[in-house]
């Protein structure tokens, strides 16, 4: 409990109080027009996203190429839901009933598949990934290919913003905990890790899962911005652009994952306009970034007040003397 009202957590909770009323202030004054709106909700969705990938390849190291598959789960689950219940409490309802599906296939597919290593997992999980999407075209429920659309927009900055931030904040806490550093050290050498005694197998699945539910809830808040949810959203391209974020960020920072995908999202952003040459400019800025950073923006590091501020970690006599009192 002292931890949690530190002066850094408290510092923290400031820049996140004053971002949040700046960004409203900005909306509300129509700073931010309705098309920057979409916009930063679409930043924030892949901030989740970008952050629920990096607990499976950055923090585990497992490769996923199968991300949007999770991601589609939730979606179509608010859609379905919401199609009845076109409120808050549907969008909700189907986060949850999207939650549900998700830890239910992410278990039933991380029992076998993690058993693979490298090349044979990526290609595993692309599998996974196209089976869910080719099973969602095919359901007479989601309206096959052609989707399901005139899903109510309930989307809004304040609501955007809490899962955001919880999102990132369940992250931090699930790396820094005691799984999150059997996770690590699986990563880092599985052989040695279970030579140590960690049931490798289970950390990954719990990881899997874990990265699988805030996909999922990433695809309830992406249905619900953007109207209309199709099979052709889930491909093999969104998991790839997921994946970029956290390559471009860093594995193993979430931070970086954060601060990534809101660059990527500025830069498509700014080269909208210029459809004939937005992925190849798109493609040269990572090349560039890739050459000089192969480690990513933070690599496995994060952004903190450390050094920013002056904070000093605690000495280990300090700790000692907590202890004893």
């Amino acid at each position: 409990m002292k931890n949690l009202f530190s002066k850094k957590n408290l510092i923290w909770l400031g820049i996140l109080i004053v971002l949040f009323f700046l960004v409203q202030f900005m909306i509300d004054a129509r700073i931010i027009i309705p098309y920057h709106r979409t916009i930063l909700f679409g930043i924030g969705i892949f901030i989740i996203l970008g952050v629920s990938l990096n607990i499976i390849i950055g923090i585990t190291g497992q490769l996923s190429l199968g991300h949007a598959g999770f991601m589609s789960i939730g979606a179509y689950s608010a859609a379905i839901v919401m199609q009845y219940m076109p409120d808050m409490t549907g969008l909700l309802l189907g986060m949850l009933v999207g939650t549900l599906v998700s830890i239910l296939v992410s278990f039933v597919v991380a029992i076998p598949t993690l058993r693979l290593k490298g090349d044979y997992l990526a290609i595993a999980t692309l599998g996974v990934g196209e089976i869910i999407r080719i099973v969602i075209l095919n359901l007479e429920i989601t309206n096959g290919a052609s989707g399901i659309s005139n899903i109510k927009n309930l989307i809004s900055w304040p609501l955007l913003f809490v899962f955001v931030v919880a999102a990132v904040v369940l992250s931090a806490n699930f790396k820094n905990s005691a799984i999150g550093r059997a996770c690590i050290s699986i990563k880092e050498d599985e052989i040695a890790s279970e030579a140590m005694g960690i049931h490798t197998t289970k950390y990954k699945v719990i990881a899997f899962i874990f990265g699988a539910v805030l996909a999922s809830v990433a695809g309830s808040l992406y249905a619900t911005t953007y109207y209309v949810v199709k099979p052709e959203t889930f491909g093999i391209a969104t998991s790839i652009n997921i994946l970029i974020i956290v390559v471009f960020g860093g594995m193993g920072s979430l931070t970086g994952s954060a601060v990534s995908a809101v660059f990527i999202g500025i830069v498509n952003m700014l080269l909208q306009s210029y459809a004939e040459v937005r992925l190849i400019t798109y493609a040269l800025v990572l090349i560039v970034v890739m050459i000089f950073r192969p480690q990513g923006l933070f690599g496995s590091k994060e952004f903190g007040l450390d050094k920013i501020l002056g904070f000093k970690p605690p000495s280990l006599k300090k700790l000692r003397k907590e202890e004893s009192t």
